[in-house]
């Protein structure tokens, strides 16, 4: 066998690797359960606390908050929009939506600068979780501005997380269901809302980056009770506020640029049982006309998940050339060759990789045939994370809406 074929082997060994022993990460199938009709409800909701960080979010805030506003919850809840510095006219956007939709309360609060040592989005829940905190909520629903929810968003959420017993059917135990529905007794329940994908390059990199995501953190061993991977998507956490207190949240993790992950770490450090799902009632609206802001939104963060190690980055940069370059280039270079071994180890290794990320197309509604191109998207991540790491060694670390971390810290402690 040529070196080719030797290297195109290895990476088919890492597809069939990652096929079957890297928590079924490729399987679309962990979601809340769905609303059965006549199913019991609890005999009290608990009170909820919706916090909602935004800074600069004019743009956006017309398709999300009123969806927020509108959320039909048996219990008590409100909305608390802490407007984080805005300079085009978040806060009174705001409040015109509330006197114009109704719905919950609304109220807008505004931190002023976040103090040394915290990141802005931090800095912004821990004061909305202090001005509503006066309420003694129960939970909190964490949900950026960007997301939108359908009306039972916070029901569906709540009922996933009560106690066993305190639920619908199908969320009446203390665990996930073998299918990954949540059944109850959480303390964090998060779901990845559906991004964009109405344009090109929406298209092309948004399914892989929830894809990517969730290779790196399977969703079904997060969502083990005695599971040790932790992590969470921030744009909608359900939150149980005994659990949040007893964690230092969100104190323990003020500097945390990846604070979704870190925040599910503490909340599972502390005791805490987590789950995560994809959504199917709760999306962003935030558009991204061009690769430009695809590119920002993954270079961001990308170096600080290799906790700012030049080692993990060229293990990184190596891992995703054996892993998703090698598949096709041994394949067209066999076939050019006539090397029989390479082609077909590449061949088949792309063709196991092609039917991992058909199931992430089908659940954005893309069609399956798209899923050969993910080697191509691949090399657009691999050349982001390297942005990302040359950004932070230039002093211009984590960037988001006027504010540099020239310095963030890494996402804390291991999976």
């Amino acid at each position: 066998m040529t070196a080719l074929a030797w290297t195109a082997a290895a990476s088919l060994a890492a597809w069939c690797w990652l096929l079957l022993f890297q928590g079924f990460f490729w399987r679309t199938d962990q979601r809340l359960p769905p609303r059965r009709e006549g199913a019991a409800e609890p005999d009290s909701w608990p009170d909820v606390a919706v916090v909602v960080p935004a800074r600069d979010e004019a743009e956006v805030l017309a398709l999300s908050l009123p969806s927020l506003l509108a959320q039909d919850y048996p219990g008590r809840a409100e909305v608390v929009l802490v407007d984080d510095g805005s300079s085009d006219g978040t806060a009174a956007l705001a409040r015109r939506l509330a006197e114009r939709c109704g719905g919950l309360a609304l109220t807008v609060a505004s931190p002023g600068e976040p103090e040394p040592g915290w990141t802005g989005k931090l800095w912004a829940l821990r004061h909305g979780m202090e001005v509503a905190g006066a309420g003694d909520p129960e939970f909190w629903l964490l949900t950026d501005a960007d997301i939108a929810h359908e009306p039972d968003s916070l029901r569906r959420l709540v009922e996933a997380a009560l106690e066993p017993g305190a639920g619908p059917a199908g969320c009446g135990g203390a665990a996930a269901e073998p299918g990954g529905q949540a059944r109850g007794g959480f303390d964090l329940v998060s779901q990845m809302a559906r991004l964009r994908v109405e344009n090109r390059w929406e298209r092309l990199v948004v399914p892989a980056f929830v894809y990517f995501f969730a290779q790196l953190y399977p969703f079904r061993r997060v969502n083990r009770a005695s599971g040790r991977t932790a992590a969470a998507a921030g744009g909608c956490v359900l939150l149980r506020a005994a659990t949040a207190r007893s964690a230092g949240v969100p104190a323990a993790i003020r500097q945390a640029v990846i604070d979704d992950v870190s925040l599910a770490r503490a909340v599972r450090g502390g005791g805490g049982r987590i789950w995560l799902g994809l959504a199917d009632r709760v999306r962003s609206v935030r558009p991204y006309p061009g690769l430009g802001g695809l590119w920002d939104m993954v270079a961001r963060s990308a170096y600080a998940q290799l906790r700012h190690s030049p080692v993990l980055l060229a293990g990184t940069v190596a891992g995703l050339v054996l892993v998703y370059l090698v598949p096709p280039v041994a394949l067209v270079a066999g076939l050019g060759t006539g090397d029989a071994a390479a082609a077909a180890a590449g061949g088949l290794a792309w063709a196991v990789m092609a039917g991992t990320y058909a199931p992430m197309l089908r659940y954005y509604g893309l069609p399956a045939a798209g899923a050969p191109l993910l080697p191509f998207t691949a090399v657009l991540y691999l050349l982001m994370t390297v942005d990302s790491a040359v950004r932070h060694h230039r002093g211009r670390g984590a960037a988001w809406k006027g504010r540099t971390y020239a310095r963030p810290e890494a996402a804390p402690g291991g999976r």
